[in-house]
């Protein structure tokens, strides 16, 4: 198994270097941090990924990934990348580098208040739904610049960024045109005032649709079917 996970995180890298040669309206230098989704898969298969190179794991639950944090610690860089309820903030601030679903200003002032009681400034990331879907969360595009700037304002958070989902098109090529256009509002959040954040990351692209997600201008995607294999329940 550990050099299956070898094997196909190493595929994973190959392939989101050749989707960036295929760029044509974005850097093809540009990096792009992988985030190893590690949802239900246990710390063994996390540590075979860890040793073939991954830096950063992703997870969707706190509770399980407080659990799997205490077993293997800050070696590596911790995203939360599922939907954050409120009355899980206080877990998610303690170990979370990077929150990549605030989909409401009501939470990111629940995530600042928490990361003001225990002294941190907590790094997130603003989950955009482009599409509208009924059953994702995120801030719809006509609303966002508003959000941004109400949530720039808030002393605890740094602002690093956009997170988007596309819909699960059965066609990829499908997702394209809703990539291109994050990408370009990406390019428009960087240009606004917001002086205590840190525009640098867009986070889209899951196994399914990375490499598009990567050739229109993702810089972070969240890759765990194609590393792990399918999940065990």
């Amino acid at each position: 198994m550990g050099q299956e996970i070898a094997e196909r995180y190493q595929n994973v890298v190959a392939k989101i270097e050749a989707a960036k040669q295929r760029r044509t309206t974005v850097p093809k230098e540009a990096a792009v941090t992988l985030v190893a989704v590690t949802k239900n898969h246990d710390t063994t298969a996390m540590r075979e990924a860890i040793a073939a190179g991954a830096a950063d794991v992703g997870e969707n639950r706190v509770q399980e990934a407080k659990t799997k944090f205490v077993e293997i610690g800050n070696c590596v860089t911790w995203h939360l990348i599922g939907h954050l309820q409120t009355n899980k903030v206080r877990q998610a601030v303690k170990f979370s580098d990077l929150i990549h679903s605030v989909d409401s200003l009501h939470l990111a002032e629940a995530i600042n208040s928490e990361a003001a009681r225990i002294d941190k400034v907590q790094d997130i990331l603003v989950q955009v739904n482009l599409a509208k879907e009924e059953s994702k969360s995120g801030i719809y595009k006509e609303d966002l610049f508003a959000s941004l700037q109400a949530i720039n304002a808030l002393p605890n958070l740094r602002l690093r960024g956009l997170m988007c989902m596309a819909p699960n098109y059965e066609d990829v090529e499908l997702c394209r045109p809703l990539f291109r256009e994050m990408y370009k509002i990406f390019q428009d959040v960087q240009d606004l005032d917001l002086p205590t954040s840190n525009i640098d990351t867009l986070s889209m692209g899951m196994t399914h649709d990375y490499e598009i997600a990567v050739e229109e201008g993702a810089n972070m995607v969240r890759v765990g079917t194609a590393i792990f294999g399918p999940r065990q329940y």
